[in-house]
């Protein structure tokens, strides 16, 4: 007997096209497939088992966790024709596995994610997939609510994950605050024969505010620039060649966000190093507000998704209640307690750290470190030493942890973010003068990597490029 497959799967890889590891998209339907499973029968099947082991995980007692919860795996078989502990549904059989689920459960509990709102966030609404989810080859979807990202993971990123969870949530526990992901669930669907894992995390863009820029940025200059095909899209996701080209000043914060900012990648850096892991990215997106401003006088008022932010809701579509998950917007992240002065505190309820450009633009930075789970693809491969053969080994992405956390920091901390300098009058000025434009950018990209050898130190000040 065959395999039972998920409806809209495909027992044949001819009707598949556009193809990128595991995710494909159908030709007859145009709907995404995961490992030739349909991405309806996919969201349908994670609602389905969040929905059960939640609820079942809700008549357990409360307790501490102990080291054997983060091996734990519970496992339930979802029958299409319904089961005396699950209910019916139109889709293939199916068996759906959690793992940690008490770990998982306390981490929640540590973000003060109650388990109704969990279950409302994620199994309520229709999980809304991204359609531009990168070149990872990773389904992700977002919550109708904006909380939460359920992202599919290969299975040694979950078995990372695994290994991780012990020492890393005791981390997070110690200091909440952080720019590193907030894992909530990891769970599998095995339908046709086929295994699909995914994690539930914090959400870093929400999609309420249209972002006008978006960069994954490494500190690492070889061959980091966004494709022509990446450029083609309504908001690309930049690099960090395109940073240094087209933000040479930085981002300019005031002195207390800027050194709440660095002190949080230091302390988050330190924890990654301690992790060997290495090839991370900070995530940003940027809102300029004063830029949305022109955009909706254009439209007359009307313009709700003028970043070509995806499926952006407008605000009064926006829950009434305040965001569920603590410590998850930028802000929080970051310990800043300086909420913006004067101009730059009129929307700061949306929670993103706010800036300016050398314009004097006002801006919302909304940003998270990502990628922390793909450390074993580097052991395996080993890719420094070939590449540093033909290049400057300083400026590849992959590198010694110590060496990847430290060039990491001295980019965000030096280039990226720059502390706004204060006149002699006491107040901020907002648009320092810039720097002679750079000549060549090769030569830019080599002062970036002898720059990264620098102490171990954060730099308080923050030296222009030269």
């Amino acid at each position: 007997m065959p395999s039972p497959q998920m409806p809209g799967s495909s027992g044949t890889t001819q009707s598949m096209k556009k193809t990128i590891g595991h995710r494909g998209v159908e030709t007859t339907t145009g709907e995404t497939t995961y490992k030739k499973t349909t991405s309806s029968a996919l969201k349908g099947a994670i609602q389905l088992g969040i929905a059960h082991t939640v609820g079942s995980l809700s008549q357990k007692a409360e307790r501490d966790v102990l080291m054997q919860d983060f091996v734990v795996v519970e496992s339930i078989f979802f029958p299409s024709e319904g089961s005396n502990l699950t209910p019916a549904h139109h889709y293939s059989d199916f068996r759906f596995k959690t793992y940690a689920p008490i770990a998982f459960r306390y981490f929640r509990e540590l973000f003060g994610i109650r388990p109704d709102d969990y279950l409302y966030s994620l199994c309520n609404e229709k999980l809304i997939e991204l359609s531009n989810p990168g070149a990872s080859g990773s389904l992700f979807y977002v919550s109708s609510d904006d909380e939460f990202i359920i992202k599919t993971v290969q299975h040694k990123e979950a078995e990372f994950l695994q290994k991780l969870l012990p020492g890393y949530f005791m981390n997070i526990n110690q200091n909440k605050r952080t720019l590193l992901p907030k894992f909530y669930g990891l769970y599998c669907v095995q339908a046709g024969g086929k295994n699909i894992r995914i994690v539930v995390m914090n959400n870093l863009l929400p999609r309420i505010i249209p972002m006008h820029q978006k960069f994954d940025l490494k500190g690492s200059t070889y061959k980091r620039r966004a494709s022509p095909k990446e450029r083609e899209k309504a908001v690309p996701t930049y690099k960090d060649l395109d940073f240094i080209q087209d933000l040479p000043d930085g981002l300019l914060l005031e002195a207390d966000n800027y050194n709440a900012l660095c002190k949080t990648i230091q302390r988050d850096c330190l924890l990654l190093q301690s992790f060997k892991i290495m090839d991370y990215s900070l995530l940003m997106g940027i809102h300029n507000m004063d830029q949305a401003n022109r955009e909706r006088e254009r439209s007359g008022g009307n313009s709700a998704d003028s970043g070509g932010s995806e499926g952006a809701v407008t605000p009064d579509q926006r829950r009434p209640q305040a965001q569920k998950s603590l410590y998850c917007t930028a802000m929080e992240s970051i310990q800043g307690e300086a909420r913006g002065k004067g101009a730059l505190d009129s929307e700061d309820h949306t929670g993103g750290i706010p800036a300016r450009n050398t314009k004097g633009e006002r801006l919302l930075i909304y940003i998270g470190i990502i990628d922390i789970l793909q450390s074993y693809r580097f052991i395996k491969k080993l890719e420094h030493s070939w590449k540093a053969l033909v290049h400057d080994g300083d400026t590849v992405s992959v590198h010694r942890p110590g060496f990847y956390a430290e060039r990491f920091q001295q980019f965000m901390c030096n280039t990226v973010f720059k502390k706004i300098p204060r006149v002699q009058s006491g107040r901020p000025d907002l648009v320092p003068r810039t720097p002679p434009p750079v000549e060549n950018l090769a030569d830019c990209e080599a002062n970036l990597s002898t720059s990264s050898l620098g102490s171990t130190g954060l730099v308080s000040t923050s030296p222009p490029l030269q």
